[in-house]
């Protein structure tokens, strides 16, 4: 199981290094297969311009759950790293189901395996991640993060569905990943 120490680094060495980690969240999830990098110096990030009561977990020690509505509508999760008091986070987008597939189903309404979580929002919905996740240690339930068993091929992109620094590619995904969200363009 990864502990807080695997996120106690770089954003930028945790987020290529989460692509093939096992998510599961009371024994739900599946495989990571596409996130988005977010650090203190991004415009895009939600820890840019300070600490507020919505982004606090964002702040807090890294291994921690960052789970923020958006747009009013889906829930996202990011998962903390860096070091405490320094905003960085992974965003994860995709998983490739491999767990609780039922309980995915049931929660989504849809069968198809790759529509259960090929988007940040469609995983939450998937896994039964809210706010009440929010700042929780990714090491101890309804947690459960699992290293990959090898490293598989990477690719980068731009990030999706925001303007501010649309850019940089800090989107990492398994090369030729049906799960992914959006292809890399």
């Amino acid at each position: 199981m990864l502990r807080s120490s695997f996120f106690a680094r770089s954003l930028h060495e945790v987020a290529p290094d989460l692509i093939g980690v096992t998510l599961l969240v009371e024994g739900v999830g599946g495989r990571i297969v596409e996130v988005e990098a977010y650090d203190q110096e991004d415009p895009a990030s939600h820890g840019f311009r300070g600490r507020t009561a919505r982004n606090a977990a964002m702040f807090g020690p890294p291994g921690h759950a960052y789970v923020y509505r958006s747009y009013g509508v889906h829930w996202c999760l990011n998962l903390v790293c860096g070091a405490e008091g320094v905003p960085e986070a992974a965003l994860v987008r995709a998983l490739e189901p491999t767990a609780g597939i039922a309980a995915q189903r049931r929660r989504r309404g849809v069968a198809d395996l790759r529509a259960l979580c090929s988007g940040p929002g469609k995983l939450c919905q998937a896994l039964g991640i809210t706010r009440e996740q929010d700042g929780r240690p990714l090491d101890r339930p309804p947690f459960r993060l699992e290293p990959r068993a090898e490293a598989p091929e990477i690719v980068t992109a731009p990030r999706i569905g925001i303007t501010r620094a649309a850019e940089l590619s800090w989107r990492y995904l398994e090369a030729g990943s049906r799960y992914v969200s959006r292809g890399p363009r």
